[in-house]
């Protein structure tokens, strides 16, 4: 009996597990020094200082931003990560949704290194939903589009500049499917992110993640909510 009883909680974890939806997110540090940026201060914008960075360590970063929400609770962190180029990974799990998003802060210098991780992870089948975040890598060198399909149905999500334009044939050629894509210059804080997510875990379409990124950006950037949904590619189904 007993061994039945651990045989049918072994099996409930792994059903649960199965079930879980899994998120990786891919953020290229702001790096002054190796990016084709408008320059920001110096502090925010030293890509090898992850707790200070524009993109993870100020108060519109990744880490700062998730460990502040009341929907996602950090459960692990990880600075030792095996990769000199990953300065610090982070795993955050979702208070209701059966959600796990795992963050990962790489070195600004390596951002071209950072983006192929983030397609592989697109492809690999392991996630149903991969973010790259910074800045676009594809207006400073040019990177050959993966010649694999994708493995299963992934979702993606760019946040950089104009990144609809630049990264929107090539994932949707290798079988990804875009969801969020920007149209212009912009700033890609995590607050966008964070409140693009909760339409997606409800399992709602593009329309309602662009309709809540644009809600986000106006409320940063004290601009109209028209103007900044504007921000936000419109996509086909």
């Amino acid at each position: 009996m007993i061994l039945r009883f651990l045989l049918a909680c072994l099996l409930s974890l792994g059903f649960a597990r199965a079930e879980e939806k899994r998120i990786a997110v891919f953020v290229g540090l702001c790096d002054n020094a190796t990016q084709g940026i408008v320059k920001v201060g110096a502090k925010i914008g030293d890509g090898s200082k992850p707790d200070d960075n524009l993109y993870w360590g100020c108060s519109d970063g990744l880490k700062s931003y998730f460990k502040a929400s009341r929907r996602w609770k950090l459960e692990k962190r990880e600075t030792a990560t095996g990769d000199e180029r990953i300065l610090e990974r982070l795993t955050f799990r979702h208070v209701s949704a059966k959600a796990v998003l795992v963050a990962e802060a790489w070195r600004g210098s390596n951002l071209k290194e950072c983006y192929v991780a983030s397609e592989k992870a697109m492809l690999s089948g392991e996630n149903q939903l991969v973010a790259f975040i910074g800045h676009n890598v594809l207006m400073d060198t040019a990177i050959e589009p993966p010649a694999e399909k994708a493995a299963g149905k992934t979702d993606a999500i760019v946040l950089c500049c104009i990144s609809g334009r630049y990264f929107r044939e090539r994932l949707e050629q290798a079988g990804v499917r875009p969801v969020l894509l920007t149209t212009q210059l912009m700033y890609p804080g995590s607050f966008i992110l964070h409140d693009a997510l909760e339409p997606w875990l409800a399992g709602k379409d593009h329309k309602a993640l662009r309709t809540a990124a644009g809600a986000a950006y106006a409320r940063n950037q004290k601009i109209k909510t028209a103007a900044a949904t504007r921000v936000f590619a419109e996509l086909a189904p």
